[in-house]
């Protein structure tokens, strides 16, 4: 066990043997902290938060009381193997959430990235990679192995499928089943989610370029309407808008290899 001088545990914590606590830690009441975890300088466990498995929290995130944070995969091929659960820096992890590590199977990693903020009751299942600025609104789910990309918005109640793709920016609405990908900066809602149109909205807000969405705005409509395959039409559009980087992450999404179809609107 290695506890930093500076870090603050109250005395009902339960820090077991091996668990490595770093400089400035907060360590609040009842909370439980396993023997193959490490904290970051700056990290805090409130009252009741449990961390376990093999897991390493980044610097001055917040685990808030009753979350369940690297016990074991929901899956029942696990068979008790050595797997991993990395959360960068500056998360917020509400109550009642869950994450779990990675399986043999999946790459043995489950990752999310910095600054994001996961609401009450969300679920991030195994394998799953989540960039940086995701917010995860309450009782929204992950299933095992999706990839979250950056500045990604999940509305509350919202699930997404196994193996799905949502790529940067996007926003999935509440309530919504998310079973195939999500192209970055889409916007899908509906009881079997169905892309709506861009989220530009969240664009705007981050500052990109008035050029760049009016672009994507024109490539968008060409993407879903007109002859040919979608990959058809991603190549060309790649072609077509090689200087736009916004159209260069949809073209690029689309086009890579995927186990899932991409999510399309109602009359696509």
């Amino acid at each position: 066990m290695s506890i930093h001088e500076t870090a603050v545990i109250h005395p009902t914590a339960v820090i077991e043997d091996g668990a490595i606590i770093g400089a400035d830690c907060k360590i609040g009441a009842l909370a439980v902290v396993g023997p193959e975890v490490t904290l970051e300088r700056g990290v805090e466990l409130k009252s009741h938060s449990v961390v376990e498995g093999w897991t390493v929290v980044g610097e001055d995130t917040v685990i808030f009381p009753f979350a369940s944070i690297g016990h074991i995969p929901q899956d029942l091929k696990f068979g008790g193997e050595r797997t991993k659960l990395e959360i960068g820096k500056r998360n917020r992890i509400r109550e009642h959430v869950t994450m779990s590590p990675g399986t043999e199977g999946g790459g043995g990693l489950t990752r999310v990235g910095d600054d994001g903020l996961f609401m009450m009751g969300v679920h991030v299942g195994h394998d799953c990679v989540i960039g940086d600025h995701v917010i995860l609104a309450n009782n929204a789910s992950l299933g095992g192995h999706c990839l979250i990309e950056d500045h990604v918005v999940v509305g509350a109640l919202a699930g997404v499928h196994q193996f799905c793709r949502v790529g940067r920016g996007a926003m999935i609405g509440g309530l919504a089943a998310v079973v195939a990908d999500v192209i970055p900066y889409g916007t899908v809602m509906g009881e079997r989610a169905t892309l709506e149109g861009l989220n530009l909205v969240g664009l705007k807000r981050r500052g990109a370029d008035r050029n760049d969405i009016n672009g994507l705005r024109s490539a968008f409509k060409l993407l879903f309407t007109g002859s040919g395959s979608l990959r058809e039409r991603a190549s060309t559009m790649q072609l077509e808008y090689a200087s736009n980087a916004l159209v260069q992450d949809v073209t690029g999404f689309i086009l890579e290899d995927s186990s899932r179809h991409v999510t399309t609107g109602k009359g696509s």
